[in-house]
């Protein structure tokens, strides 16, 4: 019995030392999302994204590294709309520091790729791996590879016709990304836990589901508000021009295309489901540090809060200012780590408390 117990005691070492391991090489890739959730935003704030307008998903790892190669580069990126009716005269040093964002955006998608994929195939063939997490994080690996046809998708739509992508290709995108991001740190988060651990029955579940949920929906406006230049109109708070409901909010026919082709409609929502963000931040805080949630759960709480109101004010800060490089960057960071934290809640609040 006693050899038994410890061929099990180390056989349970061995597996809680491998899904530490995997813990931290996934926390690891949440953070280079991060990174690219970031720098996404910085090639958009910079109209950097249609720089380069080839998809080579192999070759275009390797950037201009000639005069000429340049140049060839610089000619195809004449040939689009956005350079005839916004940076017609355009220099080449000018084009290429949209270039380097839009390459460094690429190219750190390669990265994210190469930092899961080359892992958990080392994880899969050691045994490492939680049973059923194999498939899991191979269908994560898969988003992943359709987020950046998904890329591509967007920046063709800028290519003809268009000065700028679409907003619906980049509603998509960006959503697909915040995804990408929950869905690798839940799966961190559950190798914390026992794997036989219950599910809890509690009651803040709910709407801790609904606070992701509603996140999500903030995530999709935003990416329209940004799409349409909707921070540039209306640079005032609390009112919009001295007005609750501005007088331009619905112009376009038909009326149920303004909250997705109309900048003004488009920030007044993002307002809205900001509103309803921190309202329901605040009933989920009260609740937990109402209820016998553990202390583990009321942290979770606290913070969830601290993040919704420090997003808020940087969001006003951001429209007040009318979007300036570094507080719109900051401002779309702030979102993917706002919604880590709701996603850690709804972990902590559905597994301890």
């Amino acid at each position: 019995m006693t050899a038994i117990g410890t061929l099990d005691g180390k056989a349970h070492a061995r597996a809680a030392s491998w899904d530490r391991a995997v813990r931290l090489w996934l926390f690891f890739v949440a953070a280079l999302v991060l990174a690219m959730i970031t720098v996404g935003g910085a090639t958009r704030l910079t109209d950097s994204g249609l720089s380069i307008t080839e998809w080579q998903p192999i070759l275009g790892a390797i950037p201009p590294l000639t005069d000429a190669h340049w140049q060839e580069a610089f000619a195809k990126y004449k040939e689009i709309p956005e350079y005839h009716l916004v940076n017609k005269g355009m220099s080449l040093e000018a084009f290429k520091a949209i270039y380097w964002w839009e390459w460094g955006h690429r190219f750190l998608g390669r990265i994210i790729g190469l930092a899961f994929a080359l892992p958990l195939a080392v994880f899969w063939f050691l045994g490492a791996l939680r049973p059923g997490y194999g498939v899991k994080l191979a269908g994560v690996l898969a988003l992943g590879g359709l987020q950046g046809a998904i890329g591509w998708y967007m920046v063709k739509s800028g290519l003809v016709d268009r000065v700028d992508v679409s907003q619906y290709r980049l509603a998509l995108h960006l959503t697909v990304a915040f995804l990408i991001l929950a869905l690798v740190v839940w799966l961190a988060f559950e190798l914390g836990v026992p794997e036989k651990d219950e599910r809890a029955s509690h009651g803040l579940r709910r709407l801790a589901l609904v606070i992701v949920g509603v996140i999500f929906l903030q995530v999709v406006l935003g990416a329209f508000v940004a799409s349409l230049k909707g921070g540039l109109v209306y640079n005032t708070w609390p009112s919009m021009g001295g007005t609750l409901i501005p007088y331009d909010l619905m112009t376009i026919e038909p009326w149920w295309h303004n909250p997705f082709e109309n900048p003004v409609t488009a920030q007044f929502n993002h307002r809205l489901i900001a509103y309803l963000v921190v309202i329901l931040v605040a009933v989920e805080s009260w609740r937990t540090f109402a209820s016998d949630a553990t202390g583990e759960a009321r942290t979770s709480a606290g913070l969830l809060m601290a993040g919704v109101l420090g997003q808020a004010a940087l969001g006003i800060w951001t429209l007040l200012e009318a979007v300036p490089l570094g507080l719109g960057i900051a401002h779309q960071a702030c979102a993917a780590i706002l919604l880590v934290l709701a996603v850690r809640h709804l972990h902590v609040v559905s597994r301890r408390a």
